[in-house]
């Protein structure tokens, strides 16, 4: 049984940093395309960065470059988002997903991802 595991959110100032976790289980990751969306409140899931399978050079989002980071750690089966330099609009649910056959040009497509995590709640507020 696959599942993601997201942790890591919560209350920070604006300007401020944090870092959220997705777990694996019942997959191996290297093997897979993993993937960080978020998704603001009656809205659809938002890109902003993946990994391709077998990558370790992140894709990300035009709003997040020099500000976020994805890394992966093979070994422990989880993947990161580094987010530095919050801004309040980054203020959403954060879902990490994976999809083992995607292709390069699908890893924006939230609809091409058959798993994901429950989310986690990242607020930037003063």
């Amino acid at each position: 049984q696959v599942q993601l595991v997201e942790s890591g959110g919560g209350l920070v100032h604006p300007g401020g940093s944090l870092r959220v976790s997705c777990l694996l289980s019942g997959r191996t990751l290297s093997l897979n395309t993993v993937a960080w969306f978020r998704q603001a409140p009656a809205k659809g899931r938002d890109f902003v960065a993946a990994m391709f399978r077998g990558s370790y050079t992140p894709i990300y989002e035009d709003s997040v470059k020099g500000r976020f980071t994805m890394s992966r750690d093979n070994a422990k089966n989880t993947v990161y988002l580094q987010m530095n330099s919050l801004k309040p609009e980054d203020t959403t649910l954060y879902y990490c997903a994976l999809d083992e056959r995607l292709i390069l040009s699908s890893v924006r497509n939230a609809d091409q991802y058959d798993y994901w995590g429950q989310g986690t709640q990242v607020t930037v507020s003063s």
